[in-house]
């Protein structure tokens, strides 16, 4: 199986003299998690992710996308193999690799997910996903409150290089809160906002968390938790026990990580 087979042909990119503005936008509203930057050519410079754009504060900023954008920790072409490309990006932590034509020229063409790897072995391959979850879940789970700063929340997240955190209340899943939250809520701008001059309160994670979270509980097989990553495209799903307790979480790395054994 060819990269070319399964990639997202129509992933939008954005050049690098555009506004930065202007990728936040697309990823906001697009709900993308990664934006490759590319010249007046299309050939590929590298990425803006969420994590980037947020660092935008202002929404006239005359930032331009080649000030935000970071270096690609994998590049795939069209030809490669989806197994050796999907085993690559799990070494270098990525969810997601731009796809160019071929290493010389590096015309872009598309993005390759992990979904998309999920999406086809769940059709080809359901033999792949018999395990129960609770064999490759993370059992020692990271949470936040529904009182935490947004602020403090978000920095934590930047550090951790995490891209979303289970709220929990009294060690009870009430909630979650992604990069997607923050970035739609607006809540990330800096506490202190240099265009107007003055101190601006912290939002709490009750604000911009979201409430109508998918959850499985135990005994389940990957095979729904991958389903539901699927066709809600998310990204992680919390592991809760009979009484709502956060017990565990899988997210789409852990189940990548299954198929390529």
């Amino acid at each position: 199986m060819r990269v070319k087979e399964i990639m997202d042909t129509k992933h939008p990119s954005i050049q690098k003299h555009e506004l930065a503005t202007k990728a936040r936008a697309l990823i906001r509203n697009l709900g993308l998690r990664i934006l490759p930057v590319t010249d007046e050519n299309v050939k590929l410079l590298g990425k803006v992710s969420r994590r980037d754009v947020m660092a935008v504060s202002s929404s006239v900023s005359p930032i331009r996308v080649e000030g935000i954008m970071t270096p690609v920790k994998h590049i795939a072409t069209v030809e490669d193999e989806v197994y050796s490309t999907i085993k690559q990006m799990l070494q270098a932590d990525v969810w997601y690799a731009p796809v160019v034509s071929n290493s010389n020229e590096k015309i872009y063409t598309g993005v390759l997910g992990l979904e998309h790897f999920i999406e086809q072995l769940i059709k080809t391959n359901p033999e792949k996903f018999l395990k129960e979850v609770s064999e490759v879940m993370t059992k020692n789970v990271l949470s936040c409150s529904p009182d935490d700063e947004v602020d403090n929340i978000w920095r934590l997240m930047r550090e951790r290089r995490l891209a979303g955190l289970p709220v929990t209340k009294n060690g009870k899943l009430v909630g979650i809160v992604t990069q997607k939250d923050l970035l739609e809520s607006g809540a990330i701008m800096p506490t202190f906002e240099s265009s107007k001059g003055r101190f601006r309160d912290s939002s709490k994670i009750l604000s911009v968390m979201e409430t109508n979270t998918l959850a499985v509980k135990l005994p389940v097989k990957i095979i729904k938790v991958a389903k539901l990553m699927v066709s809600k495209n998310i990204g992680r799903v919390p592991v809760i026990d009979e009484d709502g307790k956060l017990i565990g979480i899988v997210d789409r790395e852990d189940v990548a990580r299954l198929l390529i054994k």
